[in-house]
């Protein structure tokens, strides 16, 4: 199957989403559903859902890359965090502290001050860590902030009901197609809004009846996946770019984004479950075990991924990845100059 997108054509092995959407399925199994409610970085169950629902709205407004001089990694209270983790632990202090900064007024008025004194740590050397791209952030905040008072009155939930069950709808609008008015959630291929989209619907704030709109929020992580396994046969130009660590175009970013997510929806209609839930392993699998400098399949299980069922001293996925059989390690592609994902 070939696709093309931007203008730029590449190919999708079937067959090969046909060999590993079995593993994949049993890895599946082998995890439970997560419901977002882990104290130290989600609301708790049985919060208000106008104040869960914000939480969410803003923190993956802003849930983009975390590092990019220095890696966003530190001690809150003693517990070392790294990247989103760090990230969604800021965020639920915050809300502890008071639920009333994430109201939509709130944020219409954050600085990059603001951003800077909030999402900040110790490092390991005892010096502060900053999230990099405050301004950036900051400026996402707002423009949500505001354009949830102008159009939505303030309420995510008002945002939820006038999206009529839907994810999408060329009529009415459903739930992704809505986000698209904000800067933080008009990605091409809808990183955020498909992760905001899963969060909520965890959580029972959003509800949706048409999955087949349904779509995996396509990060680094599962690009790598999908890249290594063979799903996607890139150009030759594009490979040649990787390889050499050359920072991509925004279109061609964009088109090996859009290509894992087909990809990754083939898969979900082999084992017949939700994108959403596929997501849940991708996501831990990419980052604990197909890691970028240390997969696997050449340093072998780490203990997260052993704790985690994802694998057994050897990948599960080795004897049908052609990443696992070469000499040659093949990583995502460099694409930093973002705040899609």
């Amino acid at each position: 199957m070939r696709i093309c997108s931007y203008g730029i054509s590449m190919e999708i092995n079937e067959a090969q989403i046909c060999s590993a959407s079995a593993t994949l399925g049993r890895l599946l199994s082998n995890i439970g559903l997560d419901t977002f409610t882990d104290a130290r970085y989600y609301p708790p169950a049985g919060d208000d859902p106008e104040y869960v629902a914000r939480y969410f709205i803003f923190m993956v407004a802003i849930d983009h890359r975390t590092s990019r001089y220095r890696d966003f990694e530190g001690f809150v209270d003693g517990e070392f965090y790294h990247g989103a983790d760090l990230l969604y632990r800021l965020g639920k202090l915050k809300y502890d502290e008071s639920p009333d900064f994430f109201s939509p007024n709130s944020m219409a008025n954050i600085g990059v001050d603001d951003v800077k004194k909030w999402l900040r740590a110790k490092g390991e050397d005892g010096r502060d860590v900053v999230i990099w791209d405050p301004d950036v952030r900051a400026l996402l905040l707002r423009d949500l902030g505001r354009k949830l008072v102008k159009y939505y009155g303030g309420s995510v939930l008002n945002l939820i009901k006038k999206s009529g069950g839907y994810l999408k709808n060329s009529v009415t609008y459903g739930f992704i197609d809505r986000l698209k008015s904000f800067i933080a959630y008009s990605d091409p291929v809808e990183k955020k809004a498909y992760l905001l989209a899963k969060f909520l619907s965890r959580r029972g704030i959003l509800t949706y009846a048409d999955q087949e709109h349904s779509e995996v929020p396509v990060d680094n992580h599962l690009t790598r996946i999908a890249l290594r396994l063979g799903f996607i046969k890139l150009p030759e130009y594009i490979l040649g770019k990787i390889r050499r660590r050359e920072h991509l175009t925004h279109d061609e970013d964009v088109a090996i984004r859009y290509a894992v997510r087909t990809a990754f929806k083939m898969v979900s209609k082999v084992i017949d479950v939700d994108p959403l839930i596929l997501d849940d392993l991708l996501w831990l699998f990419g980052r604990h075990c197909c890691t970028r400098d240390s997969p696997t399949c050449r340093a072998g299980c780490s203990d997260k991924c052993l704790s985690l069922k994802l694998c057994s001293k050897v990948c599960p996925l080795s004897n049908i990845c052609p990443s696992a059989e070469s000499k040659e390690t093949l990583n995502e592609h460099y694409y930093v100059d973002t705040y899609y994902y």
